[in-house]
């Protein structure tokens, strides 16, 4: 489910956004800053700062995370079923490692949310499609122009 390039959109994105909807089915989208994934079809979040989509996961566990390369315009998106591991669950820390190994320990993580991926899709920026000749390397040339980057 998690290929190898899956994984490297996953290991190059700086955040990933986080869709979850309550029990009435009422949206809430939340961006993450540390997340991974734990073989092949485990995504990990840590949740620092996010009551509303923990509550959401607790009450309707179907969400769905997306992640790409601003500069380059393609990622993912990966839909599954959510559960909270706090930190009286004997697998925290084993959830819990992954993401303190990238990223420190120094964030007051306060559980994990591991999502079982059952669904991945690609997403790619509408010029590849409109345009014939758009390439990775015209789309970083002009988000590097539109956002102002220099390659030093």
């Amino acid at each position: 489910m998690l290929n190898d390039d899956v994984k490297k959109y996953i290991e190059k994105s700086v955040l990933c956004w986080l869709a979850t909807s309550d029990k009435d089915n009422f949206p809430n989208v939340s961006p993450k800053e540390i997340f991974t994934f734990q073989g092949n079809s485990t995504f990990l979040i840590a949740h620092l700062a996010s009551p509303n989509s923990i509550n959401n996961i607790k009450e309707n566990p179907q969400v769905c995370v997306s992640f790409i390369d601003v500069f380059v315009q393609k990622g993912y998106k990966l839909k599954g079923t959510a559960k909270v591991i706090e930190k009286e669950n004997s697998d925290f820390d084993h959830k819990l490692k992954p993401l303190t190994d990238l990223f420190s320990d120094k964030f007051p993580i306060k559980a994990v949310i591991e999502i079982e991926v059952t669904k991945v899709e690609t997403i790619t920026a509408p010029s590849y499609f409109l345009y014939s000749e758009t390439t990775e390397e015209s789309q970083i040339e002009s988000a590097m122009r539109t956002y102002n980057v220099s390659a030093k």
